[in-house]
């Protein structure tokens, strides 16, 4: 019994702790974005949160753990319907409430949007994005969760994402690369096919968003140990942290040596590049080789950047090149350095996924083009979101005319 209170008891603050890591993205994205649209992104972070937790009890949770299961969808059940005694069932070894597993996979469901909401900021429409949230976290994230996590077929086959590089970054990384593409650059971003720096308007903030999303890994890869196991969490959160160290770091060097100054938005990439890139082994890999994955990401995250920027899609926060490229980089990572996993096994979980986050986010995102628009009109987007969206100023006081 004590061990069951102790498991369940972890479960709920890393459950606290991945929920905190809204705060952090929220932060992230104002922090690198203008302050005349900042209104805008926090209202997208507290829908997203809100009514995906809403969305994941009523269809998703089902919908990704089904139980009996033909391996590629689930059927619909409304709510949640505990086991007779209430515990988990055999993924987590009835190690803790069906109540605490249920909160703590609904957090992770809402972080998919999260991502492509930093993507597509300052010029997206908020009623085309709503309705893209209730589609993807309530639809799109748990059918494709259930694929590994919920005992489907990639499961089966031996595909393995520890917390999910693929299932959770990359489904949001798949989509905001569709959506960027769909929607265009913003106004200013290339001028004469040069891609144009558009200033955040306050980089301590998403310095703190930063610091505030490492500390939620510790509950976003922590928890994903499914118990209050004291060597196998203790490797993990090891495995973490080096890895988003390394991250920073390298991503700092490669920046300093490609642009020859010291750039902390890159730094601060490189640490959350880390992150997801070792969330796919995080319980499998030696701390050497967690320093390896995560100094590679670092890398990444720098040519990345740099590469969208060239084929002129315009992504104000870096998500794609965080969560999407690093998101496979990490969960490829785990068949390159684990001799227990096949690498072929990985990239055809890579590619599944790939498949069905573009057809389903093409679909959702053109429909909208096509009917109702997804982009605000030029004249919203010079004078921002917050006025022409919401009616209101986050900085009233400290109003810039800006453009």
């Amino acid at each position: 019994m004590e061990l069951f209170t102790t498991n369940n008891v972890w479960m709920m603050i890393c459950t606290a702790l991945v929920f905190f890591m809204h705060a952090g993205f929220a932060f992230l994205e104002i922090g690198l974005t203008r302050q005349k649209n900042t209104i805008n992104i926090l209202f997208k972070n507290i829908f997203i949160i809100t009514v995906g937790l809403l969305l994941y009890y009523l269809i998703g949770f089902n919908l990704m753990y089904p139980g009996e299961f033909n391996g590629y969808l689930g059927s619909i059940v409304p709510g949640i319907t505990p086991p007779e005694n209430g515990m988990t069932p055999m993924y987590a070894n009835g190690g803790y409430t069906w109540w605490t597993d249920f909160l703590f996979q609904g957090m992770f469901a809402a972080t998919a949007a999260t991502i492509v909401s930093g993507a597509v900021a300052e010029r997206i429409k908020i009623g085309p994005f709503m309705l893209f949230t209730i589609l993807y976290v309530g639809l799109i994230y748990p059918v494709a969760g259930s694929w590994k996590w919920g005992g489907g077929f990639l499961d089966d086959m031996g595909f393995y994402d520890f917390a999910g590089s693929t299932l959770v970054h990359s489904v949001g990384g798949w989509a905001a690369l569709v959506a960027v593409w769909l929607l265009g650059p913003r106004i200013g971003k290339f001028k004469d096919g040069k891609p144009q720096a558009i200033p955040g308007h306050n980089i301590p903030l998403a310095t703190a968003g930063v610091l505030i999303l490492w500390l939620g890994w510790f509950g976003f890869n922590g928890g994903s140990v499914l118990s209050a196991d004291p060597e196998l969490t203790s490797l993990t959160l090891v495995n973490t942290c080096l890895a988003a160290a390394a991250g920073g770091v390298v991503a700092m060097i490669t920046s300093t040596i490609m642009y020859k100054n010291l750039d902390l938005t890159m730094f601060l990439n490189g640490i959350l590049g880390g992150l997801v890139g070792i969330t796919a082994g995080a319980d499998i890999m030696s701390p050497e080789t967690a320093i390896l994955i995560g100094g590679f990401a670092g890398i990444l995250i720098v040519l990345a950047v740099a590469f969208i920027d060239k084929i002129h899609l315009d992504d104000p926060v870096g998500a794609i090149a965080v969560h999407l490229i690093c998101g496979i980089w990490g969960t490829l990572a785990v068949g390159v350095f684990s001799s227990e996993h096949s690498f072929l096994t990985q990239l055809i979980g890579v590619l599944c996924y790939g498949a069905i986050c573009v057809a389903s986010s093409f679909v959702i995102f053109f429909v909208m083009k096509k009917t109702i628009g997804i982009r605000v009109s030029e004249k919203e987007e010079l004078e921002g979101l917050d006025v022409h969206e919401h009616g209101m100023d986050a900085y009233p006081d400290f109003r810039l005319n800006e453009h």
